[in-house]
């Protein structure tokens, strides 16, 4: 999966990106691959959330896949 990262350079110094497909989904770094690393972090944690509001069947599956 590829995904468009937004990255912006701070005002105070270093970086801040935004990933425009995962909304909230923002991080920073002091450096531009410091940054990278953290925004590879941070899509990690926004697609790892639980979303709760579903319903399973017994026929149904969980399952999880790598991205």
């Amino acid at each position: 999966m590829k995904l468009k990262v937004i990255v912006h350079e701070a005002e105070e110094g270093g970086f801040w990106a935004e990933v425009p497909a995962i909304p909230g989904c923002v991080s920073q770094g002091e450096t531009f691959d410091e940054l990278m690393k953290n925004v590879h972090e941070a899509v990690e944690g926004c697609l790892s959330v639980d979303v709760q509001d579903f319903s399973i069947t017994p026929s149904d599956k969980v399952v999880e896949i790598a991205m």
